[in-house]
């Protein structure tokens, strides 16, 4: 095992192991030790789901490092004369996958959905949940999707998620245009973080829309509102 200057936030150093390979030259993996390390406080699972899962990808990518499935690990094979560009390629790599875990939803709106959806799937079935719904018969209905339509026994929900300001700007108005349209829906809104939101957007979102939820967080009273809404 090498002993690098690397370090995770709490102190521990990256385990970067040393082995040869099959063509005489080595490689150097963190053993599984970074996704372990992650584990303490983080649900795995999900960096290989949505944005999470480009992002790491891309981040291994441009470091040209290798990931092996089968043992959690990331790797890069290298030849001796290499090993130190080695050793700070897949350093780099293991400080930029464990950056993941800062990625914030009202940084980076994209996540905020995937965590989104995956909190409507565990109280909807998904067989009765479109993400990007257009209308039937809407004029634009391109310009005006439903961030997730859900099928009811009654009125149709749309449910829109709302990270920002310029989110809630846009609902409002994509609400206004369905009203105007004489579209029968009902609509559930989540924010990411209601209280971000200035008074006179969160004014008018509210003379249009239904039922509002204040934060993703509020769990509890997600899934009581979804579960009425959605009865």
């Amino acid at each position: 095992m090498l002993d690098t200057p690397f370090s995770f936030p709490d102190g521990d150093h990256y385990p970067i192991y040393l082995s040869e390979t099959g063509t005489g030259g080595i490689r150097l993996s963190d053993g599984g030790h970074t996704l372990m390390h992650l584990s303490y406080e983080n649900d795995v699972d999900k960096f290989f789901e949505g944005t999470r899962n480009v992002l790491m990808e891309q981040t291994i990518a441009q470091q040209r490092v290798g990931y092996d499935p089968d043992k959690g690990a990331f790797f890069v094979d290298a030849s001796m004369e290499h090993l130190a560009d080695a050793v700070f390629r897949l350093g780099q790599a293991i400080t930029r996958v464990y950056d993941l875990t800062f990625l914030n939803r009202s940084h980076v709106a994209s996540t905020f959905y995937d965590d989104l959806q995956e909190r409507i799937k565990s109280v909807i079935p998904e067989d009765k949940i479109k993400r990007d719904y257009s209308v039937p018969g809407l004029p634009g209905a391109e310009n005006y999707l439903v961030d997730f339509f859900i099928e009811t026994k009654g009125t149709p929900l749309f449910l829109y998620g709302v990270p920002s300001r310029d989110k809630a700007r846009l609902v409002t108005i994509f609400l206004h245009h369905l009203i105007q349209n004489r579209v029968d829906f009902d609509s559930l809104i989540v924010f990411d973080n209601q209280e971000e939101i200035p008074r006179k957007d969160l004014a008018r979102l509210s003379n249009v829309g239904g039922e509002m939820i204040a934060s993703l967080n509020a769990e509890d009273d997600f899934r009581r509102k979804l579960m009425r809404k959605a009865a």
